[in-house]
């Protein structure tokens, strides 16, 4: 890229992925803690963090001003049960040996929100892209019939991450400012658990290691940081080359799970996800295609 916005583009967008597709040895370090604590705290701490930044930025009057919008908490409530469903799930999948299903569910994440977009919001999808579903569905159909149950788990975590995407392009609220009042509206719960398990000595702050209290309030950081990164990546740069970046956190999550925390994968999981891969690459390059034929959106010239 010669543009030098997009170039910056280019490197926010990268470290972002970078960033999401290494957190699973992040979590694995908060392994002795059960998921829905982290979570908890992942709440509390991405809050207090975005909120830091929103009043470094001076956008945190306007952003509270803003819960007086009709109907701007109730849509956002939404999108905040999804997330933090999404959350929880993720770092189960973790922190119980199933990274591979944790990548699994953000490789076929974009054709679920395809999905969404032939169903709800009457998109069409071409030959190309309608085989590239047969494919990803025969993958897990193998992933199905190798594991005698479906993969329940990168399914759910396609379908959440796949809503929570359609109700964040449709709300009012950027990146930063969405995550924020995402939180809020989850603190109220996350910090009522907190502070049951604290009171009755089943928490990890008061009853474990020194370094859990750090880590966890890591977790926060370790959260907004690369949303804020894909936020700027995303003004600088053509969304079809995002997109195509979208794969990168997966395949590293995909990497650590059969290398680093050797996780069973044989010929029958190598044949499904090659299924699915083949999916992805097809729809991927039917989807580029489609743009191109139909030439730059009004107004971009």
């Amino acid at each position: 890229m010669s543009d030098p916005r997009a170039s910056r583009g280019l490197a926010y967008g990268l470290l972002a992925y970078l960033l999401w597709g290494f957190l699973p040895l992040f979590w694995k370090l908060l392994e002795p803690v059960p998921a829905l604590e982290i979570i908890c705290h992942r709440i509390v701490w991405s809050m207090v963090f975005t909120g830091i930044l929103l009043g470094l930025r001076g956008g945190l009057r306007r952003t509270l001003e803003r819960w007086r919008e009709p109907g701007l908490v109730l849509s956002t409530a939404w999108t905040a049960l999804l997330l933090g469903v999404n959350w929880l799930l993720f770092i189960y999948s973790v922190n119980s040996g199933h990274v591979l299903q944790a990548s699994l569910g953000y490789f076929i994440g974009p054709l679920v929100s395809a999905a969404l977009g032939v169903v709800l919001l009457r998109e069409r999808l071409s030959p190309a892209q309608q085989a590239a579903f047969v494919l990803a569905g025969g993958g897990v159909l193998v992933l199905a019939v190798a594991g005698g149950r479906p993969p329940w788990l990168a399914l759910a975590l396609a379908i959440t991450f796949a809503w929570y995407g359609l109700g964040r392009k449709v709300g009012r609220l950027g990146s930063l400012e969405g995550l924020f009042v995402e939180s809020a509206l989850l603190l109220p719960f996350a910090l009522a658990w907190i502070l049951w398990l604290e009171s009755h000595g089943l928490g990890a702050c008061l009853g474990g290691p020194p370094a859990i209290p750090w880590l966890l309030a890591v977790g926060g950081v370790a959260t907004s940081v690369p949303l804020l990164l894909f936020a700027a990546a995303a003004r600088r740069m053509p969304l079809n080359a995002l997109g195509l970046l979208q794969y990168l956190a997966p395949s590293l999550q995909f990497l650590i799970g059969v290398f680093l925390f050797r996780e069973p994968f044989g010929s029958l999981q190598a044949g499904a996800f090659a299924l699915i891969w083949a999916g992805l690459i097809l729809y991927s390059v039917a989807g580029l295609a489609g743009r191109e034929a139909s030439g730059p959106p009004p107004g971009s010239g």
